[in-house]
């Protein structure tokens, strides 16, 4: 039996023992992982099946199609980026604890890397994390973190040795977002949201067993959360002709179809999309178990590209009415964006050249991982981190 044909009888199995109509999400989302259908690329008994991770989208496809539960808006940090990286560096006790509720949602989770003093040098952080025992003291500040506020867990990279050279003083640890020296912060955005946080650490203990890989290894474990967050970010592979271009395509069909130039910049653009969205497609067909490659860069990078220009050409053709926005609720959300708003999308896209490593990050790493360029001078690459100048 093929892998395709494994996965789709165990899709059949799946509807069989737990019809989404009778069973709540979790229900169905618990069933789900427990027949190796959440992440078909982990091993068997945490969620996966061994397979190619290409095979997801079948299993996802299959879902969909009848109408099931998908896990990604729910739980978007923790499935996209956390599950990968607990699964690489996590022990099985962890593993265990962790991964089910983490893809039923019924615990979220959250990534905490980036600090105002080291936004895309995510190994300039400064948090330190002090050894006490069978205890790690952690104290700093993080910044940008996504859904912090619904967040039961989160990954946290902290300076366990500023006398290394910053790449090597790292670790990382499972942290506790409800413990009372975590204070989780809005920061209200451009679309009047905030599903962004700023999270101050004071005098949390985080037992020893709660490390992810090994003490100074934090920046190896942080290249899995990161290279599956481009993945996560700009490899989604959504219907031909959905998401944003479908939004302007609707648009168009609305309209005066009589503007010649407006519909060769549309075409232009669906052209584009499509071809990023083909582009991904192969990317997963090639992609091999374990920490994805720079292929996540080459999505992400494109995917913040062609939504902006998408969405500039969205507003250029509603004219005046683009300056007008009710969306100013102030909300801190509790699910994934809704960019079904115009104007609302145009303003939250101009955040994917930034979050997930910015477009100039991502050139550089296919400058120098896939075109074999010289890479940028690094002249703190062997200095103590404790003796590299800082802001």
């Amino acid at each position: 039996m093929s892998d395709e044909a494994k996965v789709l009888a165990l899709v059949d199995e799946l509807f069989t023992t737990c019809p989404p109509a009778a069973h709540t999400a979790e229900e169905f989302l618990g069933v789900q992982y427990d027949l190796g259908l959440a992440w078909v690329h982990f091993p068997e008994g945490f969620g996966g099946l061994g397979l190619s991770p290409k095979v997801q989208n079948v299993v996802n496809a299959a879902i969909s199609k009848r109408n099931g539960p998908l896990p990604y808006g729910r739980n978007p940090i923790g499935h996209g980026m956390c599950a990968p990286t607990v699964v690489t560096h996590g022990s099985d006790e962890q593993k265990v604890r962790y991964l089910r509720p983490l893809f039923t949602a019924e615990e979220v989770w959250c990534q905490l890397f980036s600090e105002p003093g080291a936004g895309s040098d995510v190994a300039g952080l400064s948090m330190r994390a002090e050894r006490d025992g069978d205890e790690w003291i952690l104290n700093g500040q993080k910044v940008w973190t996504t859904l912090a506020h619904l967040s039961r867990f989160g990954i946290i990279i902290a300076r366990t040795d500023p006398e290394a050279v910053k790449h090597k003083g790292l670790t990382m640890f499972v942290i506790d977002m409800h413990d009372p020296g975590v204070d989780v912060r809005p920061l209200v955005q451009i679309t009047g949201e905030a599903e962004f946080n700023e999270v101050y650490v004071t005098d949390v203990r985080i037992h020893d067993s709660q490390r992810l890989g090994d003490v100074g290894e934090g920046w190896h474990a942080s290249l899995t959360t990161l290279m599956n967050e481009r993945v996560s970010i700009g490899g989604q592979i959504a219907p031909r002709g959905s998401g944003l271009i479908g939004m302007a395509t609707r648009l168009w069909r609305e309209g005066d179809t009589s503007d010649a130039v407006a519909r060769d910049e549309l075409m232009k653009l669906w052209v584009d999309a499509e071809c990023l969205r083909l582009t991904n497609i192969r990317a997963s067909g090639n992609r091999k178990k374990g920490t994805p490659g720079p292929e996540g860069s080459t999505g992400k990078l494109a995917m913040a590209l062609i939504n902006q220009r998408i969405a500039n050409w969205v507003m250029n053709r509603r004219g005046m009415a683009s300056v007008l926005y009710d969306g100013y609720t102030f909300d801190r959300p509790s699910t994934a964006l809704d960019l079904s708003s115009p104007t609302k999308a145009f303003l939250r896209v101009q955040a994917n050249s930034i979050e997930g490593g910015t477009t100039n990050i991502m050139r550089n790493i296919l400058g120098e991982r896939v075109l074999g360029l010289p890479g940028e001078p690094r002249l703190d690459r062997d200095v103590p981190w404790s003796k590299v100048p800082r802001n």
